[in-house]
């Protein structure tokens, strides 16, 4: 783990009883420095924005959790918990946590996917600590085709020999993230995985793939709960997202408060690696 992050650990509260949700906190030079919240996608954890985060901690204190079951966060005990209620309330009281521990009231936020879901149930809240919002790759509607896709590989194929295999690996699943340098795509091996019995898994629950059994995929509509989002947004589409479609995002830019920002050549997800895709970030967030 790089040096400049520090591992941190809170409790939530779930149905089935208490949990330890983990987070990194990258520090600022500033010590009063604003408190940027940046979340992952569904297979995926807080290590995904190391270089997101060290580029920002000029102007923000930057924290990255792992959702309900990836990275260093405890997995459920009952896989149907996992899903987008649990996780909201799993935000939520990881917000609460921060605003006692940081002394803050408010947060901006980055979601890729599944994380800019979350940011997009959260900022439709009566009562929302989010003052900026980052959506990476995801709208208010997500077309089946995109969702069978995701089926193919949530939970498969998920124990490996060695780090090149997961490359490997990485370099299959993830090649819409983008054109990634050699040095990123190990970065993304390196993290994705724990070993265990000499092998290396996949840092995620598997289980979070039951989702998908037995369940035929349909169009998802969630055009009610972005109705209520209001906060300046900033939407990044990937040009050859599946998942973000350009109808959609171009629907939401209509919108006063949305910028939208796009990437040609990549698909589902950019992986706000690339300097283009942090300079588009921190435009919006106003660093300078």
């Amino acid at each position: 783990m790089s040096q400049q992050a520090q591992s941190c650990r809170y409790t939530y509260q779930t149905s089935e009883g208490s949990h330890q949700g983990h987070y990194l906190y990258w520090p600022s030079a500033r010590p009063d420095a604003p408190l940027l919240v940046c979340v992952h996608g569904l297979t995926r954890n807080a290590r995904d924005f190391d270089i997101l985060a060290q580029s920002l901690t000029d102007h923000y204190r930057v924290i990255c959790p792992d959702i309900a079951g990836r990275g260093d966060s405890e997995r459920l005990r009952t896989p149907a918990l996992y899903g987008y209620p649990l996780y909201v309330g799993q935000m939520q009281q990881c917000l609460q946590h921060l605003m006692l521990k940081y002394q803050v009231t408010e947060f901006d936020w980055v979601g890729t996917s599944m994380g800019g879901l979350i940011g997009m149930m959260l900022a439709a809240q009566p009562v929302c600590p989010l003052r900026k919002l980052v959506i990476n790759d995801v709208g208010f509607f997500i077309p089946k085709a995109s969702l069978e896709r995701l089926s193919g590989y949530v939970g498969k194929g998920t124990d490996f020999a060695d780090l090149a295999a997961v490359e490997v690996y990485l370099r299959e699943v993830a090649a819409t993230f983008g054109p990634l340098t050699d040095a990123q795509w190990q970065h993304l091996a390196r993290y994705s995985v724990e070993l265990s019995n000499g092998r290396y898994r996949l840092r995620y629950d598997p289980a979070i793939a039951q989702a998908f059994v037995g369940v035929t995929p349909e169009d998802v509509d969630l055009s009610a709960i972005w109705q209520l989002v209001q906060i300046e947004t900033l939407l990044i589409r990937g040009g050859d997202s599946d998942l973000l479609l350009r109808e959609t995002a171009q629907t939401m830019a209509a919108q006063a408060h949305v910028t939208l920002v796009e990437f040609p050549g990549i698909g589902h997800a950019p992986a706000l690696m690339a300097r283009d895709q942090i300079r588009a970030i921190r435009h919006f967030l106003g660093c300078r």
